[in-house]
């Protein structure tokens, strides 16, 4: 009731219409991909589980997707 209204850009309403897709995408890269691990005892560690996990990732076979083109997020959405 007392909060301001706020102006957002199209692309931004566009994302927080597929916010769940995107928190899906997080969530798999955390959990499945086991990139969330905060014990590493040396940056080249870090990176090293990081790119693993994203490229685990990009070998999964089923991932969703957001279709993010110009045309097609605004409209649909």
């Amino acid at each position: 009731k007392n909060m301001k209204p706020v102006l957002r850009t199209e692309f931004e309403k566009a994302i927080l219409r597929r916010r769940s897709l995107i928190e899906t995408v997080c969530d798999e890269l955390k959990n499945l991909c086991q990139i969330e691990h905060t014990r590493h005892r040396s940056l080249f560690n870090f990176l090293v589980n990081l790119m693993a996990g994203i490229v685990a990732y990009c070998l999964s076979d089923n991932k969703p997707t957001l279709n993010l083109t110009r045309g097609n997020s605004l409209a649909n959405a």
